[in-house]
């Protein structure tokens, strides 16, 4: 639907959920790339995840988990949550009235793409880092994506990663 759960989460959160839906691989496993090996090797996983309560301006949810046999909730930040379920591609649920009390509704003119991260190619001047990154020979892209990852800069990991799909 066009309803949105605006919800506050700081940068390490925010980049373990970036990091997830733009499939870049890190050299090390994060934290919830753990709680997904630690889940698989104890033959346990997760169902779901549900943001079950807001209370004075503070989201909660829960971490739907079974190993099969018994089902159990996991209290979790809701930012830590949602990486957990996007790395086992589970489904996200809310309550409506947590919708009705936080939710925002989209119109169709809005667009839920993040433009601020990587401009447009028409927006992009020559001197952008977007503009930067294209003329740079592939190899020289992977060295870059090696150096970015390394450096845990995973927005411009994901501008080249980008750019070398762009050019296969």
């Amino acid at each position: 639907g066009n309803r949105r759960l605006p919800i506050i989460i700081g940068m390490f959160e925010a980049q373990a959920i970036a990091i997830e839906i733009e499939k870049i691989v890190p050299n090390r496993p994060m934290t919830h790339d753990l709680f997904k090996s630690f889940a698989e090797s104890f033959n346990f996983s997760v169902l779901e995840i549900v943001i079950s309560d807001l209370r004075e301006g503070v989201f909660y949810a829960k971490i739907v988990c079974t190993d099969g046999t018994q089902t159990l909730e996991v209290d979790a930040r809701p930012s830590d949550a949602i990486a957990i379920g996007l790395r086992f591609s589970v489904p996200i649920y809310t309550f409506e009235n947590i919708m009705s009390e936080a939710g925002i509704v989209l119109s169709e003119s809005d667009d839920i793409e993040d433009e601020s991260i990587i401009p447009d190619e028409e927006e992009s001047s020559e001197g952008s880092p977007l503009e930067q990154i294209k003329k740079y020979s592939y190899d020289k892209l992977q060295e870059m994506l090696d150096d970015a990852l390394e450096s845990e800069d995973y927005e411009k990991a994901a501008q080249i990663r980008d750019e070398m799909n762009r050019r296969n």
